[in-house]
C-alpha cells in the first residue's frame, strides 16, 4: 500500500498533531474541518435549530446506508436535533421544497447514481481518491443537483472510504468511538459547522486493520452471557457471541477506522453460533478472518470438535479435513473475507504429525488455495486475499525452508509480549502478497497469563510498529486485545497508527493521550496533560512488571528505597486521578472510571498489597512489632481489590458486570489461578517483647536489625558488630535513615545524638508504642564542616517503660568527594553512576542515523534509538556508527581492580532481521578500544533465545541487561554508546564501581552538575 497522503502535508509536525485540539474539534489525528461557530467559508449541519437532511442514493451500499443512519443520530447528540436521512435521486431533488436549498449528500464513487451525477454535472476532481482503497473527500460544491444551491459533498473512494468519512466527522463533531462501550459523553453543541474545503484522507497505511477477540474467558463471555442471551447461549456451543454482540463490535471497529476481525474463538464458532453474524459483518464492511490456527474460516477447536470426524492431522485424515475446509469455503464466499492459511494443531498447539511438517504443509496450502479456486471458480486465486501467520513454531519451519506463494500475505508475529520476532528481509519486501504483524496486548501462556488490566504501552508499541511501517510490513495487522475492555485506549492506538502512521513521530506522538483525553472527557489543555501523564505512569508501572507477575520482593525492599517510591508514585497517581474524577460531571464519571480511574486504583491496591506483604515478612524476621499493622494492611487491600472488581460491575446499573471477573492475584504458574489468593503474611506476638529488647534499630539497606542477632547482621549470624552507614554527596536521595521500631509491647522514648557536629538528624527523639510503632529518622551531612572523609558515632538510646535505656550506636562515614571545576556531567554517588539514556551529553549522526528520543519508552524515564526506524538497513561495526556519548565523573575503581562494568539497560528485542545480523551494541570509554556485546544470541527457529523464558528472564523483566567490563581510572571521562544493529532500544546506563546493590530498576539517576 502507498504511504498515507493527507490534505494537509504537514500533520506530522507535533504543533500540527494538535490541530483537532486547537480547532475545538474533539477528534485525534484528522485533519480538522469542523466548527462550532459560523464564518465565512462553512457550511451549516446545524444552525438555529436546524439539521441540514442528509441525502443518499437508493442504488448505495447497505452498509453506507446503515452508518449513514449512524451519522445523523450523531448529529442529533452533538446537537439535539437530528437531520432528514433521505434515499432520493437526482430528478426528486428538483422539489426543493422536500429538502430546501441546501443539502448533505452522502455516497460511494462509481456505486452512488446521486454521486455519479454530480461529479458528472460539476466536473468535481475525484481524482484524489479515485480507484483507492478506503479514501475520502468531503468539501462544499455549488449547485450540485438541480434545486440544491448548495451541498456539503461527503465521498469514499468504496464502501469504508464513504462509512470513515461519515464516522470521521462524527468524531469532529463530539461523539467518541467509544460512547457506547465506554459509556463517554457527546460533547454538546448547538451549532455545528463544516469548513468549505472540508476534510480528505488518502488509503490508510496498512490495508487491514484488525483486533482479535481471545482468552474471552471468564471476563467478555459471562458478560455478554448476561447482555445479549436469555442465559444459555448458542445451541451447539452455548457461546453468547451472536449477532446483537457483534454489531456493537462491527460498528466500534468501524469508528475507530478499522476493517477486520478475528472473532472470539475458545468455546465459540462465529459461522454457527448466529447465521446472522457473517451476514451483518459484511453488511456493515467488516472484512472478517480467523485466527492464525484456525484456516479456512472455521473455528478450530471448537467445529471440529463438532463437526470434524478422526484426528485433526492431515499426514493422517487429509481426506476428512479437506471436505471440513471445502464446507467452510462455501459458507464463506459470499462475504468479504481475508482467508487463514497453513494449519496448527487442534487447540492453537504444534502440529500432529511426526512426519516432514514442511512438505506437509506445502501440501496443505496447497490444497487449501485449490479449494479457493474451486468454490470461487477462479482461475486466479491470486485475487483472493489470504494470510499465513508465521506463529511460534511455523515461523521455525518458514527458517527451515517452508515457502508459500508470493501472493499470500507473510504476517509476522510478535513473542506474545509485544516484542516482533523478525520482521521483513529485504529480499522479502517485494512479495506481491506482502507482510503483516500480529501483536498482543493480552496473553495466556508461559511464563504468565497477562489479561487482567492495562498492562502495554502505547510507546513500545509504537517502536515496534514504526519498524513494521519501515519495512513494508503493512498488509494486515492483528491485535489481540483479550476481552478488549479495559485495552479501550491501546486498541484505538494501534488502529490510528495502522490507519495513517506517517501523521505519528517520536517528537509527537505523546500527543496521541493528550488528545484521547480531551475528546473522552471534554478537559481543558492542563487537566489533559495531567490524564496523559497519569496513563503513561500506570502503563509504564504495570509494564515494567505484569501486575500477574508482581511477587513481595520485585521492587527491592531495602535498597534504593524502590518499594518506597514506587509507592510514592501510586499514592500521587491516586491522589490525582481521584481530584480529577471528582472534578468531572457525573455523567463523564463513569467513563473516566473505566478507561483509568479504576485501572489506577486496582494497579495501586494490588501493588501495595504485594509491597507491604514483603515488609510484613521482612519486619516479622527482624522482630519488629509494625509488621502486625502491614499484615492488616495486606488483608485490607485485599478485600479492597475484590472490592473495586464490584464497583466496576455496578456502575450504570451493572452494564459492565462481570468484565472484571479475571482472577490476578497469587499465580501458581503461568496459567491463570483458580480463585484470587491473598499474598503470605504473617504475624509477630505482640504481648512478647523481642529477646534483645523493646527497641528494634534498621539502618537504611539493611535486612538486619539491631540489637540482638539477625542472619543478615554479619555471616556468622551472632554476635555481630554494630551496625554501619556510609554517605558522600551525591547520594541521589541526599540523606540516609534509620527506622526505630517497637520491639514488643512496651513503649519507649528514644533520643538520636552524635558526636560530630557536622551531622544532622531529623528527628532527634520520638516517641515509639503498639499504636505508633515505627518511626524513621534521617540523617544528613553538613558538607561544609566535613574537610575529607569522616566518621561519626551516632548513638540512639531507649528509654522503656519500666526497664534499663537501651543503646544502639552506627558508625556514619561521610566521604566527601568533590567535583573538579568545569566539569560538566554524571557524578558517581553511592557507589555507581547511573544514567538515563535520553540525558546524553553528545550525539552524533552518520549516514543520516541519529540516536532520537522515545519519549515515555520504557521502565524509568524514556529511551532512545537509532533514527530513521529500521536505519536505513545500515549496520556497523564497532566504533564505526552513531554514537551518543555520556560525559562522567568518578572517584573509586578500586573495588574492581581498576576497571567498571558498564551495563545497558535495553528493552526486549529480537533479531528482526535474522539470527545472522544479532542485536548489539558497543561501548569505549575516552579513546579506548571500543567493546561489543552481541546480546541477543540464535535460537532455534520458531523458539526464542533462552534469557528470554522464565518468571525473570528478559519479558518478564521487562528489560535486557548488556554489561561489558571497561579499564578506566578516577577522574572525568566520557563514555560512548555506538550503534551496530538500527533497532537497538536503550533505556539507561548503570556504570559500576563496585557499589551497586540489588533492585529491580536499578539505581536511581546520579547528580548530573
Amino acid at each position: 500500500m502507498a504511504p498515507t497522503r493527507r490534505r494537509c502535508a504537514n500533520l506530522a509536525t507535533a504543533a500540527l498533531g494538535l490541530l483537532a485540539l486547537a480547532s475545538g474539534a474533539l477528534a485525534i489525528g484528522q485533519s480538522t474541518c469542523v466548527a462550532f461557530k459560523s464564518a465565512p467559508s462553512t457550511f451549516p449541519i446545524v444552525s438555529n435549530r436546524h439539521a441540514t437532511p442528509i441525502l443518499l442514493s437508493p442504488d448505495e451500499w447497505p452498509g453506507v446506508q446503515r452508518a449513514a443512519t449512524d451519522f445523523a443520530s450523531d448529529i442529533e447528540m452533538v446537537a439535539g436535533v437530528k437531520p432528514a436521512l433521505h434515499n432520493v435521486t437526482s430528478l426528486i431533488t428538483q422539489a426543493t421544497e422536500a429538502f430546501g436549498a441546501s443539502a448533505i449528500i452522502v455516497g460511494t464513487l462509481g456505486k452512488s447514481a446521486l454521486i455519479d451525477e454530480i461529479v458528472n454535472r460539476t466536473k468535481l476532481d475525484v481524482s484524489s481518491i479515485e480507484g483507492k482503497w478506503e479514501a475520502f473527500m468531503a468539501k462544499e460544491v455549488a449547485n450540485p443537483l438541480p434545486g440544491i444551491k448548495s451541498a456539503y459533498v461527503i465521498i469514499g473512494s468504496d464502501k469504508r472510504g464513504t462509512i470513515f468519512a461519515m464516522y470521521d466527522h462524527s468524531e469532529q463533531f463530539g461523539v467518541s468511538p467509544w460512547f457506547w462501550w465506554a459509556d463517554v459523553p457527546t460533547t454538546k453543541h448547538n451549532d455545528v459547522f463544516v469548513t468549505s474545503s472540508g476534510c480528505s484522507h488518502g488509503s490508510p497505511t496498512v490495508q487491514y486493520r484488525a483486533i482479535f477477540l481471545n482468552d474471552e474467558q471468564p471476563a467478555l463471555q459471562n458478560w455478554a452471557m448476561e447482555k445479549f442471551t436469555n442465559g444459555t447461549g448458542a445451541t451447539l456451543t452455548g457461546s453468547p457471541f451472536n449477532h446483537f454482540f457483534y454489531t456493537k463490535l462491527f460498528e466500534l471497529i468501524l469508528r475507530l477506522k478499522g476493517n477486520h476481525l478475528w472473532p472470539a474463538q475458545w468455546s465459540s464458532a462465529f459461522c454457527v453460533d448466529d447465521a446472522q453474524n457473517q451476514v451483518l459483518a459484511d453488511l456493515y464492511g467488516v472484512v472478517m478472518g480467523t485466527s492464525h490456527e484456525e484456516p479456512m474460516m472455521r473455528s478450530i477447536p471448537v467445529e471440529w470438535n463438532l463437526f470434524g470426524t478422526g484426528p485433526w492431522d492431515y499426514s493422517a485424515n487429509n481426506e476428512t479435513i479437506y471436505e471440513f475446509w471445502v464446507q467452510g469455503a462455501e459458507r464463506a464466499r459470499p462475504f468479504e473475507g481475508m482467508w487463514t492459511v497453513g494449519m496448527r494443531g487442534n487447540g492453537d498447539l504444534p502440529l500432529a504429525s511426526t512426519g516432514d511438517n514442511i512438505a506437509l504443509l506445502e501440501k496443505v496450502v496447497s490444497d487449501q488455495r485449490q479449494i479457493l479456486s474451486n468454490v470461487y471458480n477462479e482461475s486466479d486465486v491470486t485475487n483472493i486475499p489470504q494470510v499465513w501467520t508465521l506463529y511460534k513454531e511455523v515461523e521455525g519451519y518458514y527458517d527451515q525452508g517452508l515457502r508459500v506463494p508470493d501472493d499470500i500475505t507473510l504476517m509476522w508475529t510478535d513473542d506474545n509480549w509485544g516484542n516482533v520476532r523478525r520482521n521483513p528481509l529485504p529480499s522479502e519486501r517485494n512479495r506481491t502478497g506482502g507482510a503483516g504483524v500480529y501483536y498482543h496486548v493480552d496473553y495466556v501462556g508461559d511464563p504468565r497469563d497477562y489479561k487482567w488490566i492495562t498492562s502495554s504501552q502505547i510507546e513500545k508499541t509504537f517502536e515496534q510498529m514504526s519498524l513494521a511501517v519501515a519495512r513494508d510490513a503493512v498488509k494486515i495487522w492483528v491485535l489481540n486485545v483479550g476481552d478488549m475492555k479495559p485495552y479501550e485506549m491501546h486498541t484505538e492506538w494501534f488502529l490510528t497508527l495502522a490507519y495513517d502512521a506517517a501523521l505519528w513521530t517520536p517528537a509527537n506522538y505523546p500527543s496521541f493521550v493528550t488528545q484521547w483525553a480531551q475528546r473522552e472527557f471534554d478537559l481543558d489543555a492542563s487537566d489533559a496533560a495531567m490524564v496523559a501523564n497519569l496513563m503513561h505512569n500506570v502503563t509504564r508501572h504495570n509494564m515494567r512488571r505484569k501486575p500477574e507477575l508482581l511477587n513481595s520482593t520485585t521492587y527491592s525492599l531495602i535498597n534504593y528505597r524502590e518499594a518506597d517510591n514506587v509507592m510514592a508514585e501510586l499514592e500521587s497517581m491516586v491522589a490525582a486521578s481521584t481530584q480529577l474524577y471528582n472534578k468531572l460531571p457525573t455523567g463523564a464519571q463513569p467513563a473516566f472510571f473505566q478507561l483509568l480511574h479504576h485501572p489506577i486504583l486496582a494497579t495501586d491496591t494490588l501493588t501495595r498489597m504485594w509491597i507491604s506483604a514483603g515488609m510484613n515478612n521482612l519486619r516479622a524476621s527482624q522482630a519488629r512489632l509494625s509488621a502486625n499493622d502491614l499484615a492488616t494492611d495486606v488483608e485490607n487491600l485485599f478485600m479492597q481489590d475484590a472490592q473495586l472488581e464490584q464497583d466496576y460491575h455496578s456502575i450504570l446499573d451493572g452494564k459492565w458486570d462481570h468484565m472484571m471477573d479475571q482472577t490476578h492475584v497469587m499465580y501458581y504458574y503461568w496459567q491463570q489461578p483458580m480463585t484470587n489468593t491473598m499474598p503470605m503474611i504473617t504475624k509477630v506476638q505482640p504481648s512478647k517483647q523481642a529477646l534483645a529488647g523493646a527497641m528494634r534499630i534498621v539502618p537504611e539497606g539493611s535486612m538486619g536489625a539491631w540489637p540482638g542477632d539477625n542472619q543478615f547482621n554479619c555471616a556468622l549470624g551472632y554476635g555481630c558488630g554494630n551496625p554501619a552507614l556510609t554517605i558522600d554527596p551525591f547520594v541521589p536521595a541526599g540523606n540516609r535513615f534509620v527506622d526505630v521500631g517497637a520491639g514488643g509491647p512496651t513503649p519507649f522514648t528514644f533520643t538520636v545524638t552524635s558526636n560530630s557536629s557536622w551531622v544532622k538528624i531529623s528527628p532527634s527523639k520520638g516517641s515509639i508504642s503498639p499504636s505508633s510503632p515505627e518511626l524513621r529518622v534521617f540523617l544528613s551531612v553538613d558538607w561544609s564542616k566535613v574537610p575529607g572523609g569522616q566518621t561519626a558515632a551516632i548513638t540512639f538510646t531507649a528509654s522503656p517503660q519500666n526497664q534499663t535505656q537501651l543503646s544502639v550506636p552506627i558508625t556514619l562515614t561521610a566521604n566527601h568527594t568533590a567535583v573538579p571545576s568545569g566539569f560538566h556531567g554524571f557524578v558517581e554517588g553511592d557507589g555507581a553512576v547511573s544514567i538515563e539514556a535520553a540525558h546524553a551529553s553528545r550525539n552524533t549522526t552518520v549516514q543520516g542515523i541519529t540516536w532520537t528520543e522515545l519519549p515515555g519508552h520504557g521502565r524509568t524515564l524514556s529511551a532512545v534509538t537509532p533514527w530513521p526506524r529500521g536505519g536505513n538497513e545500515l549496520n556497523f561495526t564497532a566504533g564505526s556508527g552513531p554514537s551518543i556519548e555520556y560525559d562522567f565523573m568518578l572517584f573509586n575503581t578500586q573495588n574492581q581492580g581498576g576497571n567498571v562494568t558498564v551495563t545497558a539497560f535495553v528493552s526486549p528485542s529480537l533479531n528482526t532481521l535474522g539470527d545472522d545480523r544479532p542485536l548489539g551494541l558497543a561501548f569505549q570509554i575516552d579513546d579506548g578500544a571500543p567493546a561489543t556485546n552481541y546480546f541477543v544470541p540464535a535460537s532455534v527457529p520458531g523458539q526464542v533465545p533462552t534469557p528470554w523464558n522464565g518468571n525473570d528472564g528478559w519479558v518478564a523483566n521487562s528489560i535486557i541487561e548488556v554489561p561489558v567490563t571497561l579499564p578506566v581510572q578516577p577522574g572525568a571521562h566520557t563514555l560512548k554508546v555506538f550503534m551496530i544493529e538500527p533497532t537497538v532500544v536503550l533505556q539507561k546506563i548503570l556504570i559500576d564501581t563496585g557499589g551497586v546493590r540489588p533492585s529491580y530498576l536499578g539505581p536511581p539517576e546520579s547528580i548530573r552538575v
